[in-house]
């Protein structure tokens, strides 16, 4: 039987199991801030991962128009915070 690091173990595990859209949903709240900064994060009102899909919701239309022309950079800047390739699709509503 071939040996795995406990990190190794883990990222095999939640890939297998239904627990690795709601990690990666906590993930994306933890580090929203961080890779958009306070003033998008502040104004944001939900963010959520469903399948390859980031939904954005804020009521500021300003805030949904800059989103809209940033949706390439968010899903580089998302995927690379995640450490994988998860995100194919920004929605901003």
């Amino acid at each position: 039987m071939g040996e795995y690091s406990l990190g190794d173990a883990i990222k095999q595990f939640l890939n297998r199991s239904r627990l690795k859209g709601s990690i990666i949903a906590l993930q994306i709240d933890e580090v929203w801030e961080k890779i958009m900064g306070k003033t998008i994060a502040r104004y944001t009102d939900k963010i959520e991962i469903h399948g390859h899909t980031l939904y954005i919701n804020t009521s500021v239309a300003p805030l949904k128009q800059e989103l809209l022309y940033k949706k390439d950079k968010i899903i580089e800047l998302v995927n690379e915070a995640l450490g994988e390739k998860l995100i194919k699709e920004v929605v901003i509503k």
